[in-house]
Order: C-alpha cells, then sequence, then structure tokens
C-alpha cells in the first residue's frame, strides 16, 4: 500500500502557474498588438484619406490627400510607439514604467488625430489654392476614405500595448539580464588565463563582445605557485646525536 503523494509547498515568490500564463499571455498579446497597430497606422498614413474637385478657371480639377497630407501626427506617433514597446525590454523598474507610459500615450495621440483628420479637408483646400493661385480655393464635392479609421483601429492597438505593458511589465524580462550575466562569465573566464582576442582578426573581436568579454582589456596573468621546499633538518638531527 503506497503513501499518498504530499504536494510540495510553493515557494514564496514563484508565481502560481495561472498567473504564469497570465504574464506569458500579456508580454504576447502586447508584442503582437504593438508591432501590428504601428505597421496598420504606418499602411493607413500612406493611403489616400480624402478626395474632392477643386473649381479653377478653366473648370474643375480633381485633387486628393493622403493621411501623411492631412496629419503627419499618427504616423511619427506610430515611430514612437514602436520604438517605446522595443524599449520596455531594455529598461526597468521606474524607467520601464515611464516607457509603457509613452507607449500608452502614442496610441492614444494616434486615436485621437486619426479621429480628428477623419473629416478634415484643410489640405485639400491648401492643394487647391496652389492649383488655382487663389488665397482661399473652395472645394467641392469632398469624400472621404476609410484609411483614417484603419489609422484609428492601429492607435488602439498600440494603447492595448501600453496599458498591458503598465500592468504586466514589471513581470516580463529584460534583454540586459542577459549581457550582464554573460559579461561576468566573460571577465571570470579572461581572469581565469584566457587567451587575449587576436586585433589583427576581426572575427575573434566579434566572438569576445558576443560573449560579453572587452577585447581591449588584457587578461590577467594566473600567479604561478613556488613550491616551499622542505627545511633540511638532517645536519640539526646529527648535531643532536652527537652531544647526545
Amino acid at each position: 500500500m503506497t503513501a499518498a503523494a504530499v504536494p510540495q509547498p510553493r515557494a514564496e515568490n514563484e508565481p502560481s502557474a495561472p498567473a504564469a500564463r497570465g504574464r506569458r499571455s500579456s508580454l504576447a498579446i502586447a508584442l503582437l498588438a504593438g508591432a501590428l497597430g504601428a505597421a496598420l497606422v504606418l499602411l493607413a498614413t500612406s493611403r489616400k484619406w480624402a478626395e474632392g474637385t477643386a473649381s479653377v478657371a478653366q473648370g474643375s480639377l480633381p485633387q486628393s490627400a493622403n493621411g501623411d497630407d492631412i496629419t503627419g501626427l499618427p504616423g511619427a506617433l506610430a515611430v514612437v510607439g514602436l520604438a517605446a514597446l522595443v524599449a520596455v525590454f531594455a529598461v526597468r523598474r521606474i524607467g520601464r514604467v515611464v516607457v509603457a507610459a509613452l507607449l500608452t500615450l502614442s496610441g492614444a495621440g494616434i486615436v485621437i488625430s486619426s479621429v480628428l483628420g477623419a473629416s478634415d479637408k484643410a489640405a485639400l483646400e491648401e492643394k487647391a489654392s496652389k492649383v488655382s493661385g487663389l488665397t482661399h480655393s473652395p472645394i467641392h464635392d469632398v469624400a472621404y476614405t476609410t484609411w483614417p479609421w484603419v489609422a484609428a483601429a492601429g492607435g488602439v492597438l498600440l494603447l492595448l500595448a501600453g496599458v498591458l505593458a503598465l500592468g504586466y511589465g514589471r513581470h516580463w524580462p529584460a534583454m540586459s539580464g542577459r549581457y550582464e550575466r554573460s559579461g561576468t562569465a566573460g571577465r571570470g573566464r579572461v581572469r581565469r588565463g584566457a587567451p587575449a582576442p587576436d586585433p589583427d582578426r576581426p572575427e575573434e573581436l566579434w566572438k569576445a563582445l558576443d560573449r560579453g568579454e572587452d577585447p581591449t582589456e588584457a587578461p590577467a596573468e594566473t600567479p604561478t605557485e613556488t613550491p616551499v621546499e622542505a627545511p633540511v633538518e638532517a645536519p640539526v638531527r646529527q648535531e643532536a646525536e652527537r652531544g647526545a
């Protein structure tokens, strides 16, 4: 008759299985949402947002404006948000909170500017003025596309990534940890007498940098121990025997 298995107590700082799965899921969702959101915004801002007809002396001339013509804010904020998404894994503690907040604000700014640009015809009027030569040239038959709303959807995804980074970012891994550990181990190997990389061979320098070693630092020489000879006691012993 076998004894019942006794469950092992969980460590105090060790997260439970559902919590660990939630952290991994939040990381995957944030990365996917942030990358997809930035791509959607950059794609949408390069497409046509509005079109209309400008009245000129010879008749009418069709005009169109893409997202960058109407407002350059969504595209610029998409680049900032994408950089902040990458920087989240390069910083820790307070720095990670600041970068996550920047990512969140970038997504919110994209949503607001895209919605405002969905009904803006200032860019069309400016183009019509250049064509007609008039200061204020009217634009007629203005129509808007769905691309501003695609950009707004991308902003929502970036906003979601920022919120996840604010809520779960403190549990996500950091890129600097691997290089710090490898750098410490590399310095230990150098101190133990590892050969210095040859400066005439660039591939060895790159390998040393990948291990976290400093190729410009000369390895410390391992001190050699000099064997200590045993004291010669034979003459002393002979003198003692003669005195006896």
